[in-house]
């Protein structure tokens, strides 16, 4: 982009010096070589200074750029993440206590469940066993008069 730029800069400089040097050769009056020479020379003196001046123009726009990219590369290459240990023991103990009350009340709701399945079935065995107690007394005492029918008979 610099030699672009300064390149355009120069053509124009050398056609201006060209467009003075036609027009001070051209000139109808009597001017003599001295005089033509002398305006062809400051010409190119005013051309070259500004030539110099954009130059220097486009060399601050190149080193203010660069100083800014500069910059930026710094800034994106510096890490800004920052590690409290305080805040993050603090968050670990919170989540650890998160986890124990969620634990706990699963442990409470299983103990529940559990408490409720065994009562029931408690019951049922409990059924189950006046149940049986009862045909088992009535098959005891049929089985009974039997054996008393049978000692009696010996």
């Amino acid at each position: 982009m610099i030699s672009s730029v300064s390149l355009s800069l120069l053509r124009r400089a050398s056609v201006a010096l060209f467009v003075f040097g036609v027009l001070a050769a051209c000139q109808k009056n009597d001017a003599s070589a001295d005089q033509a020479a002398g305006k062809l020379n400051n010409a190119a003196q005013l051309a070259g200074q500004k030539l110099d001046q954009a130059a220097s123009y486009v060399g601050q726009q190149v080193d203010a750029t660069k100083n800014a990219a500069q910059q930026n590369l710094d800034s994106a290459s510096a890490p800004s993440i920052k590690i409290d240990p305080a805040a993050l023991a603090s968050s670990a103990q919170a989540n650890l206590q998160n986890a124990a009350s969620a634990a706990n009340a699963q442990l409470g709701k299983a103990a529940s469940i559990t408490g409720q399945g065994l009562e029931t079935a408690g019951r049922k065995l409990q059924a189950w066993s006046a149940q049986n107690a009862g045909a088992s007394a009535s098959s005891t005492a049929s089985s009974d008069s039997g054996d008393a029918q049978k000692q009696m008979d010996k």
